[in-house]
């Protein structure tokens, strides 16, 4: 029998499951993107089990770099689903995967954002994932509910993690965490925040040690120190870890509003708001514009001046500032998000990450005192890879002309401020060592193994952590008879514990290294809450003031109830505005440099930029009449007026430098021969005006200059008792010395000096070594007089050839400290009309020439 014949099999193409990669791909397409060589970069790194830093511009895809790699690992181990059963994921909490991302960040206003961006890509991809908050904003139903389970991506702060560190579930919580991503490190790593952050990243690693830590930056010089401090101690060969660079430089535009008319003997602060109609002939251009001022009273004032100049945007113009009542922020915030905004007058509270799509043009009021300061906020628009970002400058005074251009050119050249880290700190260890008792308890050796193994406390002696057993458990040689002070236990079985639940809940409730000014709460008698005032303008005011907050013109009716309670006013008689504490920055070292060069190229006759041109006059007189002082020179001008004999020194280092050197000047000249001195400083030099001459040519090559023994000179020459006083109750307060009271009860800032200024006294008379007394002088030196960078100016002008010039009136140079020392004087006469008197004998000097 023939055999029968089969037919020919027909092949047939069976789908394929969808790789993870794959699967991610074409989430990129759908979206109309293509993955960055950075972000393939990162994800690489990441399963390789790297860690490391990020550094990219603002707008250029850094978070997705390292969320999708966290994605990408979530996809791969799952089964891989056939194409058409591609689905979006059921996300019940139930279902859910638990904490397996954390992600910290040092604002709450970037949580939201942060979260909708990092929820975005899964309403497309198959993962059972959810994403939370946890701040001091996060409502107590998703708290309480997170008691129970954490998401599996979780946003938070440093000192909300911190708290949830102290859970009794917390090692299991944490166990099996795969990544975590401190954002705008950049922001952290200079402060106390950053360290609390270090000892939390710690704790992680000991709970969970494959864990992967990354950081993201977009402005900062110190890279590779930035990146060594968030990984802290960590073998490089057992985790290596990464510093990648992002995609090609942002198109960024530097350009600035030039005045019609440049006086050619400036002086600080009057012009911003002469420059107020080209600012808004641009702003009319621009479907959404941001306006950075540098401190909130600017805030205020330009935003009064917007609105009077143009009634009809009311509605379409907003501002933005610290102070401002949240609920207001966050208005502002999602209605810039959603472009209804034609404008908005801000401060640094709108710098960081938050992406504001629809804004296309940024301005910046004043001189940015910072590189990356300029940088950060000019991502502020152009908020995407492919866009360009601008930002304008608007000067306050014709010399902020020359800082615009510095910028311009140090950011060409990338010369950003580097961050330093900060080195054991005992207030924020004090704080840590009774969290950890707090939170189940520590042995000592344990726990000092972990502290030592971040980059802030790697040098930490054993003879300090000893010294801070001993204050948390007994409040130290000085505080021994206080039980308050007596906050952690040693057990028998050597564990650290805080037995006394009153304690530990006054400590829970004081986590966190932000110490700021006491506020009041500024509200309507009928009506809601504006915001908050600093305790010291409230003081100041009698019922019946006006003054401007929150965009409101409002009268003080009373204070009560830890409130200012205001109500409507009309627009009559004297209005003020309030004024916070750190108003001042001074112009960081980069771009003072970046400004030197710009004088030297100007010395040269090299005007290479409209801001350079526009100044050409300016410096051409100031060559004329005295000098512009070459890269290594030292200019010294004198003068004699019927005031008596000036003296002006043009360092170049910053406010806070400045202010450190005429007191030091003054006190070594002073101990040479008997004289009293006035003094006034400006962020290009200073001024010191004494009745009679002072012996300062002699002492210029006789030791006004030296760096050796500065720390005891300065202590001598000026009041580092109160001044240190002061910054002891931010240490205390930090350290637990103080209790600040609770919500809606919290104690005054007068009553936290006078409890911290006792405890000063008493460390001062019986304990001068204590560590946390010695802490408070040192900052004082670093944060108010800068010692450091003060000991690197000298030594920089010990080596500068000196340039001494006897001149016989004010130069363009000297006129703004001149002006600056008149601000200070009781004078029934307006100060404006004072300078322009001067201001015009000056020029009719400068036309006989």
């Amino acid at each position: 029998m023939k055999p029968r014949k089969l037919p020919t099999p027909v092949l047939v193409d069976l789908p394929k499951p969808l790789t993870a990669a794959e699967r991610l791909e074409h989430w990129f397409e759908a979206q109309g993107w293509t993955p960055f060589e950075f972000q393939r970069n990162t994800w690489a790194a990441y399963f390789r089990g790297e860690s490391g830093l990020i550094h990219a511009t603002t707008g250029t895809g850094k978070t997705y770099a390292l969320w999708l790699a966290a994605v990408l690992e979530g996809l791969a181990e799952r089964p891989a689903p056939l194409p058409e059963q591609e689905r979006k994921p059921n996300r019940s909490r139930s279902e859910a995967e638990p904490l397996r991302v954390l992600w910290i960040t040092p604002l709450r206003a970037l949580a939201a954002d942060t979260a909708q961006a990092l929820q975005f890509p899964l309403e497309d991809l198959p993962l059972p994932w959810t994403i939370e908050t946890r701040t001091g904003d996060t409502a107590s139903s998703v708290k309480l509910r997170q008691k129970s389970r954490l998401p599996t991506a979780l946003i938070t702060t440093p000192e909300s993690l911190t708290l949830l560190l102290t859970r009794p579930t917390a090692p299991s919580d944490f166990a099996g965490v795969r990544l975590v991503v401190v954002d705008e490190w950049h922001e952290l790593i200079a402060t106390k925040r950053g360290v609390q952050t270090e000892l939390a990243l710690a704790r992680l690693r000991k709970w969970a040690p494959s864990l992967r830590t990354w950081g993201l930056s977009a402005t900062l010089g110190n890279l590779p120190e930035a990146r060594d401090v968030l990984l802290g101690n960590r073998s490089t060969e057992s985790a290596p870890i990464r510093l990648i660079e992002g995609q090609e430089k942002k198109s960024i535009q530097i350009d600035s509003i030039l005045p019609p008319d440049i006086e050619r003997f400036p002086w600080a602060g009057h012009l911003g708001l002469k420059l107020l109609p080209e600012v808004l002939w641009q702003v009319e251009a621009a479907a959404s514009s941001l306006i950075f001022t540098n401190t909130r009273s600017q805030t205020e004032l330009w935003y009064q001046a917007i609105l009077k100049e143009r009634p009809g945007w009311a509605g379409q113009i907003a501002l933005h500032h610290g102070s401002l009542e949240t609920k207001t922020r966050r208005w502002v915030e999602k209605a810039l998000r959603a472009g209804t905004l034609k404008c908005v007058v801000c401060t640094s509270t709108l710098d960081l990450g938050v992406d504001f799509s629809p804004v296309e043009r940024v301005f910046q009021v004043g001189s940015p005192k910072g590189v990356a300061r300029l940088l950060q906020r000019a991502g502020r628009s152009g908020h995407s890879p492919n866009r360009e970002s601008r930002v304008t400058g608007v000067p306050t005074h014709a010399w902020e002309l020359i800082e615009f251009a510095a910028a311009r050119d140090a950011i060409a050249s990338r010369f950003l401020e580097s961050r330093p880290p900060l080195k054991n700190p005992i207030d924020v260890l004090a704080q840590h060592a009774v969290t950890m008792a707090v939170g189940g308890g520590f042995t000592a050796d344990s726990l000092l193994e972990e502290i030592q193994s971040t980059a802030s406390y790697a040098s930490l002696t054993e003879e300090d952590w000893r010294w801070v057993l001993d204050f948390v458990t007994t409040g130290g040689p000085s505080l021994r008879a206080y039980p308050d002070y007596q906050k952690v236990h040693r057990g028998e079985d050597g564990q650290y514990r805080v037995d006394n639940p009153r304690i530990a809940r006054h400590h829970l409730m004081a986590i966190g290294t932000i110490v700021s000014e006491a506020h009041l709460q500024v509200q309507f008698l009928r009506g809601p809450k504006l915001g908050s005032v600093e305790e010291a303008f409230a003081a100041r005011l009698k019922p019946g003031d006006r003054f401007v907050f929150a965009g409101r013109l409002v009268q003080m009716v009373k204070i009560q109830d830890a409130r200012l309670w205001v109500k409507a006013a009309k627009a009559e008689g004297t209005i003020t505005v309030p004024r916070w504490m750190g108003g001042w920055m001074p112009l960081s070292t980069e771009l003072a440099s970046a400004a030197r060069r710009k004088l030297d190229q100007a010395a040269q006759g090299i005007f290479d930029s409209a801001e350079m041109r526009a100044v050409q006059p300016l410096l051409e007189l100031q060559q004329e009449w005295s000098q512009i002082p070459r890269l290594g020179e030292f200019l010294v001008e004198k003068t004699v007026s019927r005031e008596g004999y000036h003296y002006y020194f043009y360092p170049f280092a910053g406010r806070l430098v400045h202010e450190g050197l005429a007191a030091l000047f003054a006190y070594r000249l002073s101990r040479r021969k008997p004289l009293t001195f006035s003094m006034a400083v400006n962020d290009y030099g200073l001024e010191l005006l004494c009745a009679s001459e002072a012996p300062v040519f002699e002492s210029l090559s006789e030791g006004l200059l030296a760096s050796d023994g500065i720390s005891e000179e300065i202590r001598d020459c000026i009041n580092a008792t109160e001044m240190s006083k002061r910054q002891f109750r931010e240490v205390a307060h930090i350290a637990g010395l103080v209790f600040g009271g609770y919500p809606g009860q919290r104690k005054t800032a007068r009553q936290l000096q006078a409890s911290t200024g006792l405890i000063y006294e008493v460390f001062r008379n019986y304990e001068p070594e204590n560590r946390l007394l010695k802490q408070a002088q040192e900052e004082v030196l670093e944060r108010q007089l800068e010692q450091t960078r003060l000991i690197d100016t000298l030594k920089v002008l010990q080596k500068s050839r000196l340039v001494f010039q006897e001149i016989p009136r004010f130069t363009p140079f000297c006129f703004p400290l001149m002006v600056e020392r008149l601000r200070e004087r009781v004078s029934s006469e307006k100060l404006a009309d004072r300078v322009k008197r001067l201001q015009e004998a000056l020029e009719r000097s400068a036309r006989k020439i």
